[in-house]
């Protein structure tokens, strides 16, 4: 009969509902995953058009009295058809165009593509620094960390699309000691 009622007495005290700090604890964990959970969806911003989603638009921040400012962002095809980014433009700068990054006998070149540029069925291309990427020339206010700017992308088939770059911090600016040629 003891034994009865010892098992009784453990089955009533696991019953026992939580103190007022356990739930306060409980409660504080419970808020904190849901804080983190959030986060990537509030650093990540996307766009759609057609089969094509754009993928985090981001610029960096400039120094007063730059004329030139970066984009970035990744093309995701999720159809069965290649489509081509003709065009950018946007209210930060005179001029906006794609161009690409790459070494030819050592030096560091950069250049406007021609033609525009494909992203292929079923797959993306990201345009990141030091590759393909967006070049916002003529800047008509410099881009601050924090804030978003607009622009509308132009694909072949897919059609335009308006986005916002995300302005992220200046970060590097050392390119080493590559020497760099702009070539239009």
């Amino acid at each position: 009969m003891s034994n009865l009622l010892c098992t009784a007495r453990t089955y009533a005290l696991r019953a026992t509902p939580p103190s007022l700090f356990q739930q306060r604890v409980g409660f504080a964990i419970l808020s904190l995953l849901l804080l983190l959970a959030c986060i990537p969806g509030a650093l990540a911003h996307g766009f759609k058009v057609g089969d094509l989603e754009i993928e985090h638009p981001w610029s960096r921040a400039t120094p007063p009295g730059a004329k030139v400012a970066g984009g970035y962002f990744t093309v995701v095809n999720k159809g069965s058809a290649s489509d081509r980014l003709l065009s950018i433009s946007s209210d930060i700068s005179d001029k906006a165009e794609l161009h690409e990054m790459g070494v030819k006998d050592g030096v560091m070149i950069m250049r406007p593509v021609e033609g525009g540029l494909e992203i292929p069925a079923g797959g993306k291309v990201a345009l990141k620094p030091g590759a393909y990427h967006l070049m916002f020339t003529g800047l008509k206010r410099q881009p601050k960390q924090g804030e978003k700017f607009p622009a509308t992308l132009t694909f072949e088939k897919a059609g335009t699309v308006k986005v916002e770059f995300a302005v992220e911090g200046m970060g590097e600016t050392d390119s080493g000691d590559m020497d760099m040629d702009h070539a239009e």
